[in-house]
Parts: structure tokens; sequence; C-alpha cells
């Protein structure tokens, strides 16, 4: 007995309007149905797939050209730059120090008395100089005095326009003298101290042969004082 919607082939729960159903005895008859149904089921994943890429391409453009943009940038920075070739007549080797004034002949500098007038320094070889300009230091300006023989000459220079009317500590035979230019520092390079005197000691000949950049107790220097009067 043949149910409704079955078209009298005996299967039931089919729907009626799929009309008659027909089913081979040989499976192999449905074998072009089934190419055609498998054909449409992959056309449709390839549309799927062009679908989602589609909607993804965009992003992954932008992040493509982010990624390169940044990898441009940190290979702009971390390359090395060009080195740096010294100008033409230029030495890339650091200056060298001053000269040590030792030994070297005292430059014809003219210094000023308390009355303004130039006093040639080279005039008073052999001579003791020492700086008072940045210290005072009248103890040891007085302790040269008394120590220096008759035949040098003990000078305390100071940096004013103007040398004071007497030396510091009003020690005896020490004359005062002004160095408004500098002179004397320049060539020493030496800078003033506040708690140093400086002394330089300079031979008959006008040469340099000691400098104290710290002036101290009569004992470190008075062999040298002694040798200037020879």
């Amino acid at each position: 007995m043949n149910t409704p919607g079955t078209g009298g082939n005996g299967l039931p729960d089919l729907p009626p309007e799929w009309g008659r159903v027909v089913v081979p005895d040989d499976a192999s008859a449905l074998a072009q149905e089934a190419a055609q149904v498998r054909r449409e089921l992959r056309e449709r994943a390839r549309l799927a797939a062009r679908r989602r890429f589609g909607a993804l391409r965009q992003p992954l453009v932008w992040l493509v050209v982010a990624v390169l943009i940044t990898l441009a940038g940190l290979a702009a920075v971390t390359r090395p730059g060009p080195t740096a070739t010294p100008a033409e007549g230029v030495s890339s080797s650091p200056a060298a120090p001053p000269a040590a004034p030792t030994g070297r002949p005292l430059p014809a500098l003219d210094l000023v008395d308390t009355g303004q007038n130039p006093v040639p320094l080279r005039s008073l070889l052999p001579m003791m100089i020492i700086l008072v300009d940045g210290c005072a230091c009248p103890e040891r300006v007085s302790e040269a005095a008394a120590a220096a023989p008759p035949q040098v000459n003990l000078v305390a220079v100071t940096g004013g326009r103007s040398a004071p009317s007497a030396p510091p500590g009003g020690s005896t035979g020490t004359r005062t003298l002004a160095d408004p230019a500098g002179g004397l520092r320049s060539f020493l390079h030496l800078s003033p101290r506040p708690d140093a005197a400086v002394a330089v000691l300079v031979d008959r000949s006008g040469t340099v042969v000691r400098v104290l950049p710290q002036l101290g107790p009569i004992e470190t220097y008075r062999a040298d004082l002694t040798a200037l009067a020879g």
C-alpha cells in the first residue's frame, strides 16, 4: 500500500513536493548527479574563501605597509654614519700641553712700580719672583726676604694696575711690582690660588731655573736661592 508523498515507492516520510522518487538498483547510475553535487559544493567553498580573503585583504595590506615602514626606520637609525675626517691642515691629535717654563728664558716683560713707572723685569736679574695676586702669604714672603742673598733681588708681583706701597708682611729688601696684563701668569700657565703663592727663580742669564707652584718653607728652596748668587 502506497502512502502519500512516496509516489508508490514504499519510502515513507518524504515530502510530497519531491514528486516521484526512483531508487535505481545500480548506484553507479547516480555517479553523474553525485559529481555535479560535488562540483557545486567545491564552487561554494571557493566563493566563501574568496569572500573571506577579500574581507581580510585590505587590513593585511595596511599591516604589511606598517611593518615595512618600521623596518626602514630601524635600518636608518642603526646604520652607522660616515666617519668624520679631519679637515686638511687640521691635526686630529689633541693639543700638546704647554711647555714647562723651567729651562726657558724669562720673557721681556715690563711691569709697573708704585709710581706707575714701567720696570723691565729682566733688569732685576738674578731674582726670585713671588706672585702674590692670589695669596698675599706674608709669612712666606718674609721668610724668602730673610734668606735671600744680597745679590738676589726679591720681587713680589701683584695683579692690579698699580703695585702696593709696601710688600706683603712689610718685609724689607722686597720690591713690589704690578703685572696688569698678566704676562707672568700666561708664561707660567698657572692660575691664582687663594691659599698659595707661586715663586719663580731666575738666574743671571734670564733662564728660569725653578718654579714653585706652591711656595713652601724656606728649606724646600734654600739651595736654589743660594745658587742664584753664584
